[in-house]
């Protein structure tokens, strides 16, 4: 297996968990809490910013061998990703103008790293 394609594994791993986070802390923020010390002390967001960690970890592996100006651009799969949990999990509309920004960014990807890498 080529090295850069497992490193870009890992980025796009990291970008993944980043997403399911941003979703924990999300769902936190939706809770009402007895004081301010148990809104920011609390097993989803303490587990949240663990993810974060992590996710930074990824990203810190992935830059060993991927361009640097490969990372943004796979890092951008998190719109498609919080695109999907906003409207699996919270049950947000989604209408012509996201598919079609999220169409842009599937292409993005691809002409980059089919062309541009």
């Amino acid at each position: 297996m080529n090295t850069r394609f497992l490193y870009s594994l890992f980025i796009l791993f990291g970008t993944f968990i980043s997403a399911v986070s941003q979703v924990m802390l999300k769902k936190a923020a939706m809770k009402e809490y007895d004081s301010p010390v148990k809104e920011y002390l609390n097993p989803l967001v303490i587990g949240a910013y663990a993810i974060f960690v992590l996710a930074t970890f990824c990203s810190i592996l992935a830059y060993k061998e991927i361009p640097l100006s490969l990372g943004p651009v796979l890092e951008s799969t998190s719109y498609i990703y919080v695109t999907i949990f906003g409207v699996t999990i919270f049950h947000e509309k989604i209408n012509s103008g996201k598919i079609m920004a999220l169409v842009l960014i599937i292409a993005g990807i691809l002409v980059y790293s089919l062309l541009g890498g």
